[in-house]
């Protein structure tokens, strides 16, 4: 199971709530679960406390690593979470990408933030968010501070509704990285991406996928991937 982009924390309380049940069920619908970043619209593990909000969600995926294997990719809102996510928690984090193998078939997931041009100042603000430094007097800040500026650059609905040509080109320009990608290492057998929250699946060659499971903030979407194949879901 992959799942990307739910933002929670800015997004309506109904899809946390709405995420929880998702969770229930997870062990159903699969064997592992792919969480594909941007799950929080904002997560800094300090030294001595993690985010408050959302916390049902956050012990619901710690006790679920206890059942079964969790993967955790960080996106541009919830990168910051290693000393947390991957020393405390049994699920396994990486800020940028992942790769691991279901059954036979090899995958790399990415959130797809900074892998092709974006708008000038997403491109800007990624980099200065990436910086080490940043990060360094992030953790040197008051909390309250923090969250607080967190909270002014987090995830606006009302920008990608003013500017659909922007979030269209982010699709098309991801879309043809991804496909550059899988025709350039055929050694993947499926790439995992997120970000623009718009679902895609293409099967560039033949049982060789790109997928965006779209945005669990909009749609409730998510993908399934397995030794057979890829599909793209929603949940009800």
């Amino acid at each position: 199971m992959v799942v990307a982009d739910a933002h929670l924390g800015a997004a309506d309380p109904s899809g946390e709530d709405a995420f929880l049940a998702f969770l229930d069920i997870v062990p159903s619908l699969g064997d592992s679960l792919l969480l594909a970043g941007d799950i929080y619209d904002f997560w800094f593990t300090y030294k001595r406390l993690i985010p408050r909000h959302c916390i049902r969600v956050t012990s619901r995926i710690v006790e679920l690593a206890r059942r079964l294997p969790v993967l955790m990719i960080g996106g541009n809102h919830d990168r910051w979470g290693e000393a947390f996510w991957g020393a405390e928690t049994g699920v396994t984090f990486h800020p940028r990408q992942l790769r691991f193998a279901i059954g036979d078939r090899a995958v790399l997931a990415m959130h797809g933030d900074g892998v092709h041009t974006e708008h000038r100042v997403a491109t800007i603000l990624n980099r200065v968010l990436d910086s080490h430094a940043t990060m360094a007097v992030f953790a040197a800040l008051p909390s309250a501070v923090g969250f607080r500026v967190a909270k002014s650059l987090g995830h606006d609905p009302a920008f990608a509704a003013a500017h659909p040509e922007l979030v269209d080109l982010a699709v098309t320009r991801q879309a043809a990285w991804a496909e550059r990608l899988l025709q350039d290492d055929p050694s993947i057998g499926t790439l995992v991406m997120a970000h623009t929250h718009r679902a895609a699946l293409r099967e560039v060659a033949p049982q060789r996928w790109y997928v965006n499971p779209g945005a669990w903030l909009h749609d409730r979407r998510y993908a399934t991937v397995d030794a057979s194949g890829v599909d793209l879901a929603t949940f009800a």
